[in-house]
């Protein structure tokens, strides 16, 4: 035998419902932030040749960092008997 129950709810209710945490306050502090840094940046978005400085000043950042963890880790790896 199979039971089907249908449950009419907001996804609020069903959140407190399960005891979830009220995730709207942190939910409005981060868009309003991200919101605030996009209009800080629409400058940079709507010239390429400044977004594309942008991004390869991030991906250099981002291979140096990659590189230092790998060379940590070949580093600290297991000894060999």
């Amino acid at each position: 035998m199979r039971f089907t129950i249908n449950i009419d709810c907001t996804p609020v209710e069903a959140r407190t419902f399960f005891g979830m945490p009220d995730v709207e306050p942190l939910n409005t502090i981060i868009v309003a932030e991200m919101t605030r840094r996009a209009k800080e940046n629409m400058d940079t978005l709507a010239d390429p040749e400044r977004l594309m400085a942008q991004w390869m000043q991030m991906s250099g950042k981002g291979l140096e960092q990659f590189q230092s963890m790998m060379a940590g880790t070949m580093a600290g790896g297991p000894k060999k008997k």
